[in-house]
């Protein structure tokens, strides 16, 4: 499990720790999470053995060594660079990890023949405006199409889904602190929309994508109707005992790069299939990819010299609906 300690990564732990694996692999670069959810399943489930392992998922020489040691069967990739507005800031390192480091998991995968690979992607990987939401894009154009199936026994599962209520860095958190203080709340604009799904609930649905899997499948969640970032806002403060805009004010912020008013969970391209599970849908593409390998490739080597410019223009070539969006009319883009 990679990002073992954070939001999804630690409740995927919890849920597969019930059902009684032989090894659990707690795998993280931030060494109090996994310190954290390392004591929570020493008390919760004892008689489950764990390991735990400090590491980046972009350092390939520590990531083969793992692997070599720990022969996993079946491997979680929940660790990312997740914060839109951050990324925009640090573009080389959402590449690094989010697309370097998938791309060592993946290969390492293949090499050592793990069983199943679950991937953890995202809404905003779809018509992506922002650094984090190309990151993830390429990861999954890679999974798809970068890997030779002949030569990979592996079997590949994306799962993409949108926000989850009471991550680190969710809104409503980030609502219930501005409350506290007094105001005011900060929303970016009254008419943004957002899924969200518990914790737990996108868990257990990941879990049930990733049995689902028969080679190199992208599954969807369904998370039903986007909700109103402002509606949540002033559900927030009447619930916390207050009136919205009058002793809790509400601050518009504006739109900033990356961010858009709505989400999709589909490419316009993509055939929607029902599955077993009426909450968890696959997405096939009609769209025909050549030459994804190669691009992700020559990105890896831009990576490796920090010519994040560079990747962005060789990205384009298997992503070309990332570009400006206009942040008057949403979603819509500018020439």
């Amino acid at each position: 499990m990679t990002g073992a300690g954070g939001s999804i990564g630690s409740e995927l732990v919890r849920q597969i720790a019930r059902v009684r694996p032989k090894k659990v692999i707690l795998l993280g670069k931030g060494e109090n999470s996994i310190y954290k959810i390392d004591e929570e399943l020493g008390m919760e489930f004892p008689d489950v053995e764990k390991e735990r392992i400090i590491g980046d998922v972009s350092d390939e020489v520590w990531m083969e060594d793992v692997f070599e040691r720990a022969k996993p069967d079946i491997v979680f990739h929940a660790a990312a660079h997740k914060h839109v507005h951050l990324m925009e800031e640090n573009p080389y390192e959402a590449f690094r990890v989010n697309v370097l480091g998938t791309k060592i998991l993946a290969e390492l995968c293949c090499k050592y023949g793990v069983e199943r690979f679950i991937f953890i992607s995202t809404d905003k990987a779809v018509n992506p405006t922002s650094i984090m939401g190309l990151s993830k894009r390429l990861s999954e154009l890679y999974l798809i199409y970068g890997i030779d199936g002949s030569q990979c026994s592996t079997k590949f599962a994306i799962v993409r889904f949108g926000n989850v209520l009471g991550s680190r860095g969710s809104v409503i958190p980030k609502f219930r602190e501005q409350i506290k203080r007094g105001g005011p709340v900060t929303v970016t604009d009254p008419r943004m929309r957002r899924f969200f799904m518990t914790i737990p609930e996108a868990v257990s649905l990941v879990l049930q994508a990733g049995a689902y899997s028969s080679g190199k499948d992208l599954f969807v969640l369904d998370m039903g109707d986007q909700i109103s970032i402002d509606e949540l806002a002033r559900t927030l403060i009447t619930l916390s005992g207050f009136v919205p805009d009058q002793d809790i004010k509400i601050v518009y912020t504006g739109m900033r790069p990356g961010e858009k008013l709505y989400e999709e969970l589909f490419y316009s391209y993509e055939i929607v299939e029902n599955t077993q599970h009426p909450k968890v849908m696959k997405a096939v593409s009609k769209r025909e990819f050549k030459g994804v390998k190669e691009v992700i490739d020559r990105i890896t080597s831009l990576i490796k010299s920090g010519n994040w410019q560079g990747i962005i223009k060789e990205a384009k070539k298997i992503v070309p609906e990332y570009g400006g969006w206009n942040h008057v009319d949403g979603n819509k883009r500018y020439s």
